[in-house]
């Protein structure tokens, strides 16, 4: 079998716009501090056309509220490196079962009938509690949002890519899980850990099944992340269980999610990755 040329001189040089010309669709990009925003910013930043997803009235129900999607969009186009690249929003509830197939021909078309990468970020926020609290309906919510959503949505982005683009390279889906794998578990919120420790369980399969589409899949656990959620004695008392003395922000998880879209990470795929600052549980 013939071995792959060392890369040139010139491969080894970083593009400053490894995604210049490729899409992406990030969902739950709703608020300026959340990871599917900061995500969004270094797509565009890496010259990505990004399409972000919102569901609004998710957020407004929620202590920290939501954001304008005109706002959102505009901190995004910002960020663009490639002044060609598009930036535009849509809503959906992906907690109806038609919504993921209806999103990705949505944000494709916006996006000029492709799509390279998606990252799907969103997931319910409350509606949880430990097992004596939990109850057939939290469960259900949580499934339908948190992971048949997911399920549904690459499902529907591996038909696109195989009718629009069948062993183009590029393809990437980022999923995103928790940390219900890891020591202590998520005994407050076995609904949501549940669900999420699901899509972990499912990444090696799918990077399986897709592989022949020259599709990459990775989960990404971002950790304990500073998004407004938490303030207080509680907001310190995580702050100190981190070495390096601080919360990890948005962009912490988005560089590593960026740079899973690109070409440097074309040989990764089916992998669970913890980006948590070394987070003490």
């Amino acid at each position: 079998m013939p071995h792959l040329p060392p890369p040139s001189p010139a491969q080894l040089r970083r593009d400053p716009l490894p995604l210049r010309g490729r899409t992406a669709l990030v969902t739950g990009a709703s608020r300026r501090a959340g990871i599917g925003y900061a995500v969004a910013r270094r797509l565009a930043a890496y010259g990505a056309g990004v399409y972000l997803h919102h569901h609004v009235p998710h957020d407004d129900a929620m202590p920290w509220g939501a954001d304008r999607p005109d706002d959102v969009v505009e901190g995004v186009r910002e960020a663009l490196g490639d002044p060609d690249a598009t930036v535009c929003a849509g809503p959906g509830d992906l907690a109806e079962p038609s919504a993921p197939a209806e999103l990705i021909g949505t944000a494709a078309d916006a996006l000029g009938g492709r799509l390279d990468i998606l990252v799907a970020n969103h997931a319910l926020s409350g509606g949880d509690g430990p097992l004596d609290a939990v109850d057939a309906a939290m469960l259900d919510a949580h499934w339908a949002v948190d992971t048949r959503s997911v399920i549904l949505l690459v499902q529907a982005y591996a038909r696109l890519r195989a009718r629009s683009a069948p062993r183009t390279p590029g393809g990437r889906v980022v999923l995103m899980t928790s940390g219900q794998d890891i020591a202590g578990g998520m005994p407050d919120e076995i609904a949501y850990g549940l669900q999420k420790g699901a899509l972990a369980s499912a990444t090696r399969s799918l990077a399986t099944g897709l592989a022949d589409l020259a599709i990459t899949v990775n989960c990404v656990n971002p950790g304990p992340v500073d998004t407004d959620y938490l303030t207080g004695e509680a907001y310190a008392q995580v702050e100190a269980r981190f070495p390096a003395g601080r919360w990890g922000m948005p962009d912490d998880p988005a560089r590593l999610i960026a740079w899973l879209a690109t070409d440097e990470a074309a040989w990764i795929t089916g992998q669970v990755i913890d980006s948590e600052g070394g987070f003490r549980r």
